[in-house]
């Protein structure tokens, strides 16, 4: 397991887009996508549509991540 973010692609409305992520966190957010019955590229439009103009994509997921784990999710 490395420490080291990895860039993956993403489609967010249409648009490609990329985010580094470090792994744990890249398996974790898959893991919650799916036990919502979304899509990957849905949870990532979803946190970014929220997520203001105060923090990268990046950020806005590792923090939803931490978010969902921390409340048992």
């Amino acid at each position: 397991m490395s420490g080291r973010p990895a860039k993956r692609s993403l489609t967010l409305r249409g648009h490609r887009t990329s985010v580094s992520l470090e792994d744990p966190f890249w398996d974790e957010f898959r893991r919650l996508a799916d036990a919502r019955g979304q899509s990957v590229n849905d949870l990532a439009a979803e946190i970014d549509a929220g997520r203001g103009l105060t923090s990268g994509l990046a950020s806005a997921i590792r923090v939803f991540v931490l978010a969902e784990v921390k409340a048992g999710r």
